[in-house]
């Protein structure tokens, strides 16, 4: 008879000693790990060849769970499915950051099964991009040593923000923020102002990302063209401007003319000048390859799930490998050319200290940006104790990596001859096109981001469309409209504006004012502020934190 007087859903598992205040309990055995259960089926990655598929009645189960959760509000338990109604193993899914759904195979306690090994090359894996190519030319315009201050200053301050990111929902009381993402809690503390204008931030670092996509690939797709033609013509050519000589050479693209280069070229040999002068003509890097991206990229931007293109994901690490390799050899071949001079120039050397610095800031900030995503990825990790210290990790070996890079490439910049100032803002442009590990880094960085670019476009239209229609995909037509303003935007800016480095840190110091320095510094003391342990000091660093993201923002439009 005493259990007749039991709720019918009050979740299993635990005795009565177990259960915290208001008799809620937080057990992740028994919650974190199996909701949610059920996705539609169109939106389920296949981890094998067939596609996956849930039963009728998992499916009115989810639905009949979905609709009583929405009877009270989220702090109250009472409604929450206990564990007896919910599906065999076989059928749950869980979400990925893409908005896919993968099935989980077992479940395991804690909130999910990946070690933290696992976990910390996922956090690398998803930081390490675009930025990395930039990062010699960063060093160049801050200074040798302070380029090598600034990233580590960059490395932790971002750190500790992102740490921030990963408190901020347990720091909301008596809500089960379980399955809340960062822009969640944004609209939690500041409401709607939260919502959209996390929103206006998250699609100003996806469009910036996709832009420097196009631009990256329409230089890969000019020099990897232009290399192939040569070869199978058995065409000699030069380029037309400063570089070194030998079989290493390095040349400076930027010496030639005060416009980005174009890697124009002058045929040697004596075969048919009139079919390589039109090759010339059609082939050109800002005037015709940005629109030849069109015709592959745009259709595969109006797939209605990208999950194909997921499986790829691998290539970026491929990548990211083969550039350290491709760094180390180069370096060991050119050798070390440094001359420290602290305050002054020369013709071949800059000053260890540049007023130019906040240009490498810029880039960082987009360079260590992983704040919209990384609970998403930290919810996977097995051991949730963990979090931090594999946080720390993972920030520790992207801060090495680009150290690494940047500082191997500026030190083995062949100075003299060149001048370091010709270190380009993309290093693989101080390559000639006919260099062989170059064309096979080209290669891997073209594949490479035209795999990632549809997902990218899909976790835009997932933002933007659902948040203003409701659905991800509410027509063809709307769906078009929005891919060809993104990639009209890419093509614009490699046609008229093909500078990585200066979209990355427009980019980085605009999404990174919102995302790194001010929401999880705001939500910070406004969560002391209510529970009564705001101080002075951690007031004073935080608005200190905020203010140099703010002069963070403001001075890459004046520099």
């Amino acid at each position: 008879m005493e259990e007749d007087t039991k709720p019918l859903l009050v979740p299993v598992g635990g005795d009565e000693s177990n259960y915290g205040i208001m008799n809620i309990q937080f057990s992740p055995e028994d919650f974190k790990c199996k909701r949610p259960f059920h996705v539609e089926p169109t939106n389920i990655v296949s981890v094998n060849d067939d596609m996956q598929r849930v039963t009728d009645e998992a499916s009115a189960m989810n639905k009949r769970i979905h609709y009583y959760s929405r009877l009270t509000t989220p702090a109250d338990r009472a409604l929450i499915a206990p564990d007896h109604v919910l599906p065999a193993p076989d059928e749950i899914y869980v979400y990925s950051p893409l908005g896919t759904a993968f099935k989980v195979d077992s479940c395991t306690d804690g909130y999910g099964k990946n070690s933290s090994i696992v976990t910390i090359f996922m956090i690398w894996n998803t930081m390490m991009g675009t930025s990395i190519l930039s990062i010699p030319w960063g060093i160049k315009q801050a200074g040798f040593t302070s380029g090598i201050i600034l990233i580590l200053l960059m490395g932790i301050l971002t750190l500790y923000c992102c740490y921030r990111v990963v408190k901020s929902r347990k720091m909301i009381p008596l809500i089960d923020t379980s399955n809340w993402e960062f822009p969640d809690v944004c609209k939690y503390y500041f409401g709607s102002f939260g919502q959209w204008s996390s929103l206006l931030f998250s699609m100003v670092s996806l469009v910036g990302a996709m832009v420097v996509y196009w631009v990256l690939m329409s230089n890969f797709l000019f020099n990897t063209g232009k290399f192939i033609y040569n070869f199978v013509h058995d065409i000699n050519v030069t380029d037309i401007v400063p570089g070194t000589n030998g079989s290493n050479k390095v040349i400076c693209p930027s010496a030639a003319s005060g416009h980005p280069p174009q890697n124009r070229s002058v045929m040697f040999s004596s075969g048919n000048s009139t079919g390589f002068e039109l090759f010339e003509e059609w082939w050109n890097k800002s005037q015709t390859v940005p629109f030849y991206l069109i015709a592959v990229l745009l259709p595969l931007l109006n797939l209605k799930s990208p999950s194909f293109f997921a499986k790829f994901n691998v290539l970026g690490t491929v990548s990211v490998v083969y550039l350290v390799f491709l760094v180390t050899v180069k370096a060991a071949r050119l050798g070390i050319h440094l001359e420290y001079n602290w305050f002054t120039e020369n013709d071949f050397f800059v000053p260890e200290f540049r007023i130019l610095f906040p240009q490498l800031t810029g880039v960082l900030t987009l360079a260590f940006f992983i704040h919209n995503c990384v609970i998403t990825l930290l919810q996977n990790n097995r051991n949730q104790e963990n979090n931090v210290r594999d946080l720390s990790i993972a920030y520790f070996l992207v801060g090495l990596t680009y150290l690494y890079v940047g500082v191997i490439i500026f030190a083995s910049f062949p100075s003299p001859p060149l001048s370091k100032e010709c270190i380009e803002q993309n290093f693989l442009d101080n390559f000639p096109s006919d260099d062989i590990m170059s064309f096979v880094a080209r290669i891997f960085l073209l594949f490479q981001m035209m795999t990632v670019y549809p997902l990218l476009g899909y976790l835009a239209r997932v933002q933007l469309l659902r948040q203003f229609f409701g659905n991800a995909y509410p027509s063809v037509f709307h769906v078009l409209v929005l891919n060809v303003a993104i990639v009209g935007a890419g093509v614009a800016m490699a046609r008229f504006y093909p500078n990585i480095g200066g979209i990355i840190r427009y980019s980085g110091a605009t999404c990174g004012l919102a995302f790194v320095f001010m929401y999880p510094s705001l939500i910070y003391v406004i969560s002391l502020h209510r529970a009564g342990q705001l101080t002075w000091p951690a007031l004073i660093i935080h608005i200190f934190i905020i203010l140099l993201g703010l002069a963070n923002l403001i001075a890459q439009f004046l520099l």
